[in-house]
């Protein structure tokens, strides 16, 4: 069992008077850890970096930078076509614009997490993770790579001795081989069914497939998104459920260093 886990959850996606989701960024800020907030690409612009990281910095909460492809339109859930050293060279000017937002509120960039398609894509493409990476442990080598466990970028943090966490995705379904399934609209979930979900995979280290199989899960960070439907009721009872079964719910650090 599971006795202790980071929660992070994708913020800051809006852009300008756009807005995406029913539920305030301010509303979940007490029920994570972890924020990964949009560099802009996909969502996110600098009053909102500013607003997202000054809310988290408030309440304690690590900072992440979201970077995704350069799709306002698409929200960063089409893949673009581009080279690996193009696409990091993306990576590289969000990641920037997140932790100078950082600096400006005296906190440290925790982690990055790349977003939607491109992290997808990172998954399965080792010359993009490889590149990214590398960029990482150039410019921010105790920050935390966010990904999926057994991806292409997870091997390549784990070759390289970049800080990796593994995520469990809470509102997204997983297929046979341990991938989550790529969805631009996950609807309105059933946040009780999501809370019981989380609770398994954190006391048995398992959950069922969109297939019905069960598949074994490793992770120390649970992920939700904020645009999902009825998000604010998904953190709720689902951290109810994890400190209701005395599963501590602590920053990153302490969570990967055990």
């Amino acid at each position: 069992m599971r006795e202790v886990v980071d929660i992070n959850c994708d913020m800051g996606e809006a852009f300008g008077r756009w807005r995406v989701g029913d539920t305030d960024d301010a509303s979940l800020m007490p029920l994570i850890s972890s924020a990964n907030i949009a560099a802009g690409f996909h969502a996110g612009d600098p009053n909102l970096m500013d607003q997202t990281v000054r809310l988290a910095a408030e309440h304690g909460v690590g900072i992440g930078a979201h970077p995704g492809y350069n799709d306002l339109q698409g929200f960063g859930r089409r893949k673009i076509a581009g080279t690996a050293k193009e696409l990091v060279n993306d990576v590289v000017y969000q990641v920037g614009a997140i932790r100078e937002f950082a600096h400006r509120h005296g906190v440290r960039l925790q982690h990055v997490k790349p977003h939607g398609a491109l992290y997808m894509e990172m998954a399965v493409n080792p010359e993009l993770s490889q590149i990214f990476v590398q960029y990482m442990r150039t410019v921010e080598p105790n920050a935390y790579i966010f990904c999926m466990g057994g991806s292409a970028t997870w091997r390549a943090a784990s070759e390289a001795g970049q800080p990796v966490v593994r995520e469990f995705y809470a509102d997204r379904d997983y297929d046979d081989s341990g991938s989550i399934v790529f969805t631009r609209d996950a609807g309105r979930p059933d946040p009780a069914a999501i809370a019981r979900k989380v609770l398994r995979a954190c006391k048995e280290g398992r959950v069922r497939t969109v297939k019905g199989n069960d598949i074994a899960i490793d992770f120390e960070s649970i992920c939700f998104h904020s645009d999902t439907l009825g998000a604010f009721d998904i953190a709720r009872q689902m951290r109810e459920a994890l400190v209701g079964a005395g599963i501590r719910i602590a920053p990153v650090a302490d969570v990967a260093a055990r």
